[in-house]
């Protein structure tokens, strides 16, 4: 029984520890990608600025074929709003909230299974008939000390889903 004891002891013991170095860790994160894509930036912004051309390029879709979106608001830019079900990548909702056609769209993300949110921007920078499109995430887990741990993770979360997805849109934009 004594070994028992110090088994539920050491497991316990990493538990608080685990839990306590959680409350230390940011619970804020930013992921940041980029790509040069040979087309003007106005062709990029264009698959961008309209929610229901992500499907084209955006690599959830590719995990999940059956995802069910729907759309509401204006056909594009600002107000502009996506919905989804989906069994593998979990719920959620993405809203535009600001443009700057040819220089940036910037959306915020909801995902109700987690109640997390976040905010993305993509921006466009001409440079001559170039056009480098960086994808930015930021968000903030709050003040779960597990979900802190996350956090630290999501650039490589999320980071590989980035690179995909712009490797897509700079395939689509150089068409």
């Amino acid at each position: 029984m004594g070994m028992l004891k110090k088994i539920i002891f050491t497991i316990l013991t990493i538990l608080v520890i685990f839990i306590a170095i959680g409350y230390f860790l940011p619970s804020d994160y930013q992921v940041q990608r980029s790509v040069t894509v040979n087309a003007p930036a106005e062709k990029v912004y264009a698959q961008v600025a309209d929610l229901k051309k992500w499907r084209d390029w955006g690599v959830w879709y590719e995990k999940d074929p059956n995802m069910i979106v729907s759309y509401s608001g204006p056909e594009s830019g600002v107000g502009m709003k996506s919905s989804w079900k989906s069994s593998t990548e979990g719920d959620g909702e993405m809203t535009i909230v600001a443009v700057e056609p040819a220089k940036s769209v910037t959306y915020d993300l909801y995902f109700p299974d987690f109640e997390m949110s976040s905010t993305g921007q993509l921006t466009f920078a001409q440079n001559g008939g170039q056009t480098v499109v960086t994808w930015v995430a930021a968000g903030d887990v709050g003040g779960n000390p597990v979900n802190r741990y996350f956090a630290m993770a999501m650039d490589s979360l999320i980071g590989p889903d980035f690179e995909k997805g712009l490797a897509n849109l700079k395939s689509l934009s150089e068409k």
